[in-house]
């Protein structure tokens, strides 16, 4: 999958649980993102996390961080 695609829809995802209460919204995300991503995706995005960055939301920098 296109890189930007990955982004835009992990971006899409966390600006969802941003806005629900509580203050677990980054495992949320890494929740979705175990629950429906197949294991590529998660890996392309966890590369995309090192070389990109500043084009994903906080959130999903954190989720992945869960992620391991």
């Amino acid at each position: 999958m296109p890189p930007d695609k990955l982004i835009y829809m992990a971006n899409q995802i966390a600006a969802f649980f941003a806005t629900q209460l509580g203050d677990d919204h980054a495992e949320r995300v890494a929740q979705h993102l175990r629950d429906f991503w197949e294991p590529r995706m998660r890996a392309e995005l966890k590369a995309l996390s090192a070389s990109d960055a500043d084009q994903l939301h906080p959130l999903v920098l954190r989720a992945v961080q869960i992620l391991g």
